[in-house]
């Protein structure tokens, strides 16, 4: 879940950084962070903050780059910084994800921000919210160095 950390660390989103990872047989298969399509200016809220509808979702935009590579979804698990949204829920069920596992609730855990936890689990999705006490402090520099660099290789997940 670290990872997913560090990977929200790179949105430009002001409102909230979101982070996503699909592992699977203990590797990085994909990643994902909010924010704008490639090529657009990395503006992701207006100027009353509210976020433009074109920004994708951290967990959209990790399963998008998994559709570009040669690897499979099927049986991965998902660590994503916050709960997913109903519409990225549908694309997990989808593509074959087995786990999710999130820190923050979507939208606070209002009704809007349950229907997906409700709907992976009916999936048969296991679903299980993760501590939030780590990390107490943000990534350095070095870290993002490292995950950047890393981005189009796979990396070994930290077991535990």
């Amino acid at each position: 879940m670290q990872v997913a950390h560090i990977y929200a660390k790179l949105s430009y989103c002001k409102r909230r950084q979101v982070g996503c990872i699909i592992v699977k047989d203990n590797r990085i298969i994909s990643i994902g962070y909010n924010g704008t399509p490639p090529g657009w200016d990395n503006v992701c809220e207006d100027e009353t903050g509210m976020t433009f509808p074109y920004v994708y979702h951290a967990e959209a935009n990790a399963i998008s780059k998994l559709a570009r590579s040669n690897e499979s979804g099927d049986k991965a698990s998902i660590f994503t910084t916050v709960a997913p949204c109903l519409e990225c829920a549908k694309l997990m069920a989808q593509l074959g994800i087995c786990e999710v596992y999130y820190t923050d609730l979507y939208r606070g855990g209002t009704e809007r921000g349950e229907q997906a936890l409700v709907f992976l689990k009916k999936c048969g999705i296991r679903v299980e919210r993760l501590d939030t006490s780590f990390p107490s402090n943000p990534p350095d520099n070095d870290s993002l160095s490292i995950v950047m660099q890393a981005q189009d290789k796979p990396v070994k997940a930290h077991e535990h």
